[in-house]
This record gives structure tokens, sequence and C-alpha cells, in this order.
């Protein structure tokens, strides 16, 4: 009587051929890929809060632009807010002083909007940069997984005719084989996708925190006056706008949409 076999790890490597070998390397290649950029954007995205938030105390709390403007002088932009501000405060002086080029044409609401526009296109693909890797490796995965699943089975099947017999100790190696390839390629999958979703839904936060933001920056630059809806107004300040009526909303010229 042949002793039990063991189905261990190395069991299943020795068991394996080229190909079953090349797919197992292909998902352990995805798998790290995934988590290396799990955790970079994680960091990266806990190091962007802490400086976002360092700079929005520094920008409320200053008493006019011209603060700010020293403020960003003294040290380089470190997030996306100190970012946009030191882009619009650099529009708005640039076309004071210039405005002579063909990219400095139009008004100085315009060239400011142009400005900030550039600075949030560059955010918003810096935000996105590693998603669609992370994306084609939560939608391939699977597939992956399924051609070594078949495969295995087709091994398997090569086994029976062979032998001339289908014992289960003939094909089952093949067919656990099979088994966990699949398992291996949804292992992949499932942490890729749940991270896609996860970072993109932070993204979209992150932005809309932003554009309003950069809608506050560009009435400052272009009025002087801060715009605040009902509901900002009461975060920043505990107030709502029937309460303190410096901060009712004010309509802004039509290219600060644009800049959003």
């Amino acid at each position: 009587m042949e002793p039990m076999q063991s189905f261990g790890i190395a069991d299943f490597l020795a068991q394996t051929d080229t190909v079953g070998k090349a797919a197992i390397v292909i998902l352990l290649v995805m798998s790290v890929t995934t988590w290396y950029l799990v955790l970079t954007k994680a960091m990266h995205i806990a190091a962007a809060q802490t400086k976002a938030k360092r700079f929005l105390d520094m920008f409320w709390n200053a008493p006019s632009l011209q603060a700010v403007a020293e403020h960003l002088r003294r040290g380089p932009a470190e997030d996306a807010y100190a970012q946009l501000t030191a882009q619009a405060l650099a529009a708005r002086h640039h076309h004071a002083q210039h405005g002579q080029r063909l990219a400095e044409a139009g008004s100085a609401q315009e060239f400011l909007t142009r400005a900030m526009r550039q600075s949030l296109d560059i955010e918003r693909a810096n935000m996105e940069s590693g998603l669609t890797l992370l994306a084609s490796i939560g939608s391939t995965a699977p597939f992956v997984g399924l051609f070594g699943t078949v495969w295995g089975v087709y091994r398997a099947l090569i086994n029976i005719g062979m032998q001339g017999q289908g014992t289960l100790d003939k094909v089952a190696g093949p067919v656990g084989e099979a088994l966990i390839m699949t398992a291996l390629g949804l292992a992949v999958a499932v942490p890729a996708v749940l991270a896609y979703n996860a970072i993109t839904r932070r993204n979209r936060l992150a932005l809309t925190r932003l554009d309003a933001f950069a809608h506050d920056l560009y009435a400052f630059c272009t009025t002087g006056v801060r715009v605040d809806d009902p509901g900002r107004s009461s975060d920043r300040t505990g107030e709502t706008a029937e309460q303190n009526p410096r901060a009712r909303s004010r309509p802004v010229p039509a290219e600060s949409t644009e800049a959003r």
C-alpha cells in the first residue's frame, strides 16, 4: 500500500509543469504589485492629509494673502492645497507684472483660472497614478487563475488518456492544481478591486474638497471676499449664513467655474 501523499505548497510546485509555474509567477507578481501600490498609496494619503491640515490651519488663520505668500516663500509647497495657492498667487503677480505673451492673454481673471485649472489637473493626474495598473490587476487576475484551472483539467484528462483509467490517484494532482489556481486568481483580484474602489472614493472626496478650496481662493484673489455656502460656513465657524451675514455667498465671475 502506497504511503499517503502530502499536498503542501512544495508538493504542489513540484507537480506543476512549466505552464502552471508561469501562471503562478504571473499571479505572484500581480499580488506583490497590488500590495506595493496599496501600501505606498496609504502612506501617501496619510502624509498628504497631515500636510493639508497643517497648511489649511495656517491659511485660514493668516491675516492676508500676503502673509500666506510669505509663508510659501519660506519653504516648498508640500501638498495640493499649498501648490494650488502658490500657483494662484504666482499667476496673479505674474500677470500684473507681465501679461504680454500669448499664454498670458486675456484678463487677469482668465489667466488666474487657467493657472488654477492646470494645478487641479496636475493634482488629479497624481492622484490617479497607479490606479490603472490596480484596475488591470483586479480584472485580469481571475482570468489568469482560470487559465491555470483549465490547464490543470487538461493535464488530468491527458493522464486519464495515457493511463487508460480515471482512478483518483491519477487525476487528484492536476485537479487539485486546477482548484488552487482558481483560488490564487481570486486571492489576487479581490484585494486589488477593493483597494481600487477605496482609493477612487478617497480621491473623489479629496478633489471635491480641493475644488471647494479653489473656489474660495479664486474669490480671494479676484475680489478679496471669501465665498462660502451655509454648510461650509457652519463647518469652519460654527455659525450659519443667517447668523453671520458676512459669510453669505456672493456670486463669482463665470471664469471661477472653470477652475473647478
